[in-house]
């Protein structure tokens, strides 16, 4: 099918988002294109406002429209234990679970040396700047299960631990709902050396 400039040109832009090959970027331009104009320019509006409008919170680095965040600015929230996570993702996926009351701290990134991403890229610190006379008694660290999530929770507990804070790490194991004979080792061994008296 040929398809015009203009269709060209949204497809290439769809398909550089995360995620969206070429096919989903034109089933997605496709979509647009057979919408009324009121939906393409809805669009448009949403995504120039969240550019404009969006920044981060001074104090954790969450995304946010008003400053300070709408949890940093909460009395409700515990100012007493701050949950680190490397992205803005992170932070809405602890959100949802519902079961944290505490502040946040937002990283943006983890440390990969390879990819030249040192302590200095990331929001370390003005994590310590933050804890430096404050009341808080416990950091959660709550970075990725991977290879760089692991590395910057051992390096940000090694710069936290001094300040005479504890220090946690989130719990590993099995996801709710699989069978153990289809997770991999690593994961078992996690839920193993995470288990807890019932």
């Amino acid at each position: 099918m040929a398809q015009t400039p203009s269709l060209e040109r949204l497809v290439r832009e769809l398909s550089r988002l995360p995620g969206i090959g070429e096919k989903t970027a034109t089933r997605l331009a496709l979509f647009v294109l057979r919408t009324d104009g009121e939906y393409a320019q809805s669009l448009a509006d949403a995504i120039v406002a969240v550019k404009h409008e969006t920044r981060l919170c001074s104090e954790c680095f969450a995304l946010t429209e008003a400053d300070p965040c709408g949890v940093c600015n909460d009395p409700r929230r515990s100012a007493d234990v701050i949950c680190v996570v490397e992205d803005p993702g992170d932070l809405l996926a602890v959100e949802r679970a519902g079961e944290f009351r505490g502040r946040y701290h937002v990283l943006h990134g983890a440390l990969a040396p390879l990819d030249g991403i040192g302590p200095d890229d990331l929001k370390i610190q003005a994590l310590l700047a933050r804890l430096r006379g404050t009341i808080v008694h416990e950091v959660i660290l709550a970075t990725n299960p991977t290879a760089e999530g692991e590395a910057t929770a051992l390096y940000v507990a090694k710069q936290v631990k001094p300040l005479g804070i504890r220090v946690t790490r989130i719990a590993r194991g099995l996801p709710v709902g699989s069978d153990l004979e289809y997770v991999d080792a690593l994961t078992v061994g996690r839920a193993l050396e995470g288990r807890r008296d019932m």
